[in-house]
Parts: structure tokens; sequence; C-alpha cells
């Protein structure tokens, strides 16, 4: 490597004598000293250029919580999920349990996890491929086709048959746990290996997922083997089922195909070509379930799936970088409602090729759209269902500006049938696999 320049006490001079002569900088310098910079760089014109009504809404029923956890993209799929039942079934109020999904969840990431560890068990522990997994390791997040992988092979429950527990909605202690129990496995399968013992690398693991087993269960409880499934419709006339299994629920009273649901991004990096389909190595929860396919459009195309899916009454699942210019209080995510440009007389601006690329920016968090306004055909904000609960914004819902979507909308789930031809060809083609550490591998949480 060579010598690194320092700053000089030349510089440090200039620097010091250019900020003092402005007037402007010594008003916000003594504005931060009891006020956030998000309060005095505010525009406030932000809230009235997106009001909360939208010219296409679909009425959904009230929002959920997913409280102290990182649980956001089930809670999301399972509110796309309910809105087809309530119609289904006439209901005014219901809830699918997303305690079950991520239990079931939780035990299959810790198999997924000594799965991938095991297929770099002859790699030094020190390789890029050991150290993401290891930082990683088992956590809340996920991704949509982790979503179809788990409701395919376990089904769903109405959240009365399996309600939350304090643990699943307050998850890092256990997670603490979770990841201590998984990283001993790493050590004691690879110095199984070292010593020529791999015989005995198969035992290890039937013995920490029956370990992990055990903490999940006594976190979240024990999943139902079979439920009855009651309710009232609008009209209320009361209905019973009995004796419904998790599965059955899923194929027979859901009775919709996830896989017809397709994982589209927009990722408009030179490494990443539209049109194409793409994968990353070692992203997944459930082994033998749905590969994570990305097909990547361009915005125009992204956006056209997104609202031929809200025009025809279905929500739609996204995933966001929430942590970007939004405002919890107001329910407003808008890339111009914060001048931190102006504030601090700095080039801020960035496209949206290189936030990713120089890792400003990526997907974070999962949420519904249930709503867009179009002007001249166009939307210019969207409507947002949350899972933060009801005491922010609208009643827990959120509007989103136009900009704002273009600028850190990453992924939706739209069912194929709102996709062009070109697009269904795409999906056709085998994937290009990505490094794990590629943006597009980060998980909502």
């Amino acid at each position: 490597m060579s010598k690194l320049q320092s700053i000089t006490a030349e510089a440090l001079a200039r620097m010091q004598e250019t900020y003092q002569k402005s007037e402007k900088a010594r008003i916000v310098r003594n504005a931060l000293t009891k006020n956030d910079i998000s309060l005095i760089s505010r525009r406030l014109e932000a809230e009235a250029d997106n009001p909360f009504v939208f010219s296409v809404e679909i009425d959904t029923m009230p929002v959920t919580n997913q409280m102290r956890s990182g649980r956001c993209w089930i809670f999301s799929a399972m509110n796309v999920l309910r809105e087809k039942m309530a119609r289904k079934y006439g209901m005014k109020e219901f809830e699918l349990s997303q305690n079950f999904v991520a239990f079931y969840d939780k035990l299959e990431k810790a198999n997924w996890f000594m799965e991938c560890t095991l297929q770099e068990i002859d790699a030094p522990i020190s390789s890029d491929n050991m150290r993401f997994l290891l930082d990683w390791a088992v956590g809340d997040g996920g991704q949509w086709n982790m979503l179809q992988s788990l409701v395919k092979k376990y089904g769903i429950c109405p959240k009365t048959a399996m309600p939350e527990t304090f643990q699943s909605s307050h998850t890092h202690a256990m997670n603490g746990i979770l990841n201590k129990r998984l990283r001993r496995f790493v050590a004691d399968s690879r110095k199984a290996a070292a010593e020529g013992r791999k015989e005995e690398i198969a035992a290890l693991k039937e013995q920490c997922l029956q370990e992990c087993y055990g903490l999940i269960a006594s976190c979240f409880g024990v999943p139902p083997q079979t439920f009855t499934f009651e309710y009232k419709d609008k009209e209320g006339k009361y209905h019973a089922e009995y004796d419904v299994t998790p599965k059955q629920f899923y194929e027979s009273y859901l009775a919709e195909d996830l896989d017809d649901y397709i994982s589209v991004i927009n990722g408009p990096t030179e490494d990443k070509p539209f049109w194409k389909t793409y994968t990353v190595k070692y992203l997944g929860n459930v082994a033998g379930g749905n590969d994570v396919v990305l097909l990547n459009l361009p915005m125009d195309e992204f956006k056209k799936a997104a609202l031929a899916q809200l025009q025809d009454g279905e929500p739609v699942w996204f995933g966001c970088d929430c942590g970007k210019d939004g405002d919890r209080e107001a329910g407003l995510w808008d890339d111009m409602q914060f001048d931190y440009e102006g504030t601090f007389d700095m080039h801020l601006d960035m496209s949206k090729a290189d936030m990713l690329d120089t890792r400003h920016s990526a997907m974070n968090h999962a949420m519904v759209f249930t709503g867009v306004n179009l002007r001249d055909g166009k939307p210019n904000r969207w409507k947002i269902e949350n899972s933060w609960g009801d005491k922010s914004a609208k009643k827990g819902y959120y509007t989103a500006s136009d900009t704002w979507f273009d600028r850190y909308m990453y992924v939706i789930a739209v069912n194929r049938k709102y996709l062009p031809e070109k697009a269904l060809e795409a999906l056709k083609e085998e994937p290009q696999i990505l490094a794990p550490w590629d943006p597009f591998g980060t998980l909502a949480d």
C-alpha cells in the first residue's frame, strides 16, 4: 500500500477559516445545539405536495405491528394474503399468524446456515464466503422468494391458532443465543473435519438442529398441527371449519399459487443488465425450496407492473430502503422533504446506481402498496401499509412520493400476468449468480 496522505496543519487552517467566514454556518451551528438535523432542514412544502389522497385505493384492514422484530417481510406478505382471504370469505377483520411462519423460518434458516457452512468446510475460516456467512448467520429478515418456500412447505394459519409471544415480538435475545449455538456448530464441524472425523458431522448437525428447535419452540410456541377456522362474515353469520391443517389452509382455503408471483427488481448498475434474471449465492432459507430469482426491469416497466396489479384491486408487496428521507410522524417518504444540501452547502446527490455500488443504499424493509394517485395517467404518490402499528402516520398508513419510489424502491412481488412477454421470456433463462454480499442479497427486516 502506498503511503497515506495526512491532513496537514495548513489544510486544517484553510478549512477552519473558510467555515468561520460563513454567517449561514454560524446560524446552522446554533440551531443544531437544540434541534435535530431533520427539523431545521425540513421543506414546508413536502406535506402539501403529497396529501394523503389517492385516485386508486384498495380498501384494506387495520395495520399490524411487528414490534421489536425484523419480520416486516412476513408481516407484509401476510397482509397481502389476508386481504385475499377476507374478500373470499367476507370477513371485516382478519389476521394470519406471522409467528407460525417465523417459527419455521428460524428453524429452516438454522439448517440453511449449517448446510452453507458445510459447503465451505474445506475453505479457510477467514475466506470471504465464510466471513460473510459467520457475520450474517441467522436473523429475522427475508425476501419474497423465501416466504414462498415457507408457505408452500408448511402452509399458513389464522393468528388465533398461533398468536404472538413476547419473544416472537422481541427477537434480539433469542437470535443471540441461536447464533452462538450455530457458530459453535461451525467450530465443532471444522474441528472434526481437521481431525479426520467427517463422519461425525451429520450427528453434530442433528444435535444442533434439535437444540435450535427447542429454543425456538420455547420462545415462539409449538406450531399447531390442526386448528379450527372460525369467523363471522360481514353479515354477522358465524362459520367454523374443524381440524384444518396449515397446508390445507393454504392449498384449499387460500387456494393461491404463490409461484405466480415474481420478484421484480430495479437495479440500474452496470453489472446487472435489464431484462435478465439474477440470484445471490447463499441467499435463501429452505433447503430444497424456491431459488431466489430476481428479474431486473427498467423503472418504467417496474412501475407499470406495480400499477397494473394495484389497478386490478390487488395490493403489492415491496422491498425498499426505508431509512432514507422518511418522517414517521408525518407518515411521508419523500426525497425532497429535507434540504440537507442547502443546510450544509454539501454535494449529496447520487444516482441510484452509485448508491447501490457504494453501499449507501439497499433494500432493508418490506411493506405493501395499497393505493396510488395518478395525474394524467402517471403516478405522483403511493399509499403504503406498514407494519409498525397504528400510532404513527395515518393510523399506520404512509405516503411515498413518486420520486422517492424511483430512488429507493428495489423489489416488488407481482403476478406474472402483469409482466410483458419480454419479461416472461427472461424468466426462462438461467439466472446469473451474484456474490453473497451483492446489495440485492440484503434482507428486509
